[in-house]
């Protein structure tokens, strides 16, 4: 088992989530479908080594994009709640999709973020420096190729989930601001001004979106993103009572 250093045994109070609840949280998987499957593996093998009374395994947004298979990967996504208990929050990429649908010209902006792979995926055939008539084209072709269900889930991502004594965002949160009024492009995109913050949150905050070559455990947040379009580690963090751990 696996333990922060940072959350020492000698504390007097350590973050916890809620007695008989063991909690999976998994970073950006951004397309790569293939450790998507390795990971509910892991979790069904912990599951049954490790018996719980309830798991919830939380997604931290930016399931799309960069990597060869985002549309395979909200199939697995959708399939997975249905035996499952699931809660997949929104990250940045997931908005882009959904406004492109609604205005094609940002299209040249969401490229930036590896927007032509998730086209790809759904089986269209983008090309490298898209027109306002191929834009419009595309967005069109998409919104006749893209499945209901797909629609369904990102129609219904919410930005954050609380549990326990943790906070889980895809982007992280304002310092200074409530977790209750925190404003949605925070959450969605923040990076420097939450990272560099060393003073507690309200709650440890559990976030993606800014790529490391290892999980960040601090006193006041943990980030979980590893880059794993890129890197192929795709980490999952657990949260059982007052520990922690990665798969």
């Amino acid at each position: 088992m696996w333990k922060s250093p940072l959350f020492r045994s000698a504390d007097p109070v350590r973050p916890a989530v809620p007695d008989g609840l063991r909690i999976y949280a998994t970073g950006d998987i951004h397309g790569r479908a293939d450790l998507l499957d390795q990971l509910f593996l892991r979790i069904d093998q912990d599951l049954e080594a490790r018996p719980i009374e309830r798991a919830v395994e939380v997604f931290l947004g930016d399931y799309i994009d960069r990597g060869p298979d985002s549309a395979g990967v909200l199939n697995r996504l959708i399939r997975r709640a249905e035996t499952h208990q699931t809660l997949c929050l929104k990250g940045n990429h997931e908005v882009c999709l959904v406004e492109f649908l609604e205005n094609p010209a940002i299209l040249k902006d969401w490229a930036r973020f590896g927007a032509l792979t998730t086209l790809l995926s759904y089986g269209l055939k983008p090309s490298i420096n898209a027109g306002p008539m191929e834009q419009a084209a595309l967005a069109e072709e998409l919104s006749r190729t893209i499945p209901a269900s797909h629609r369904r889930f990102l129609a219904e991502l919410p930005l954050s989930f609380t549990c326990g004594d943790y906070f889980f965002v895809h982007a992280g949160v304002r310092p200074g601001a409530p977790l209750s009024r925190q404003r949605d492009e925070d959450l969605l995109w923040i990076r420097e001004d939450f990272l560099a913050h060393e003073e507690p949150f309200e709650k440890v905050i559990v976030h993606g979106h800014t790529p490391t070559k290892d999980p960040e455990v601090r006193p006041n947040r943990i980030g979980i993103d590893t880059g794993a379009y890129a890197t192929g580690r795709l980490t999952c963090l657990w949260l059982e009572g007052d520990n922690i751990g990665f798969l």
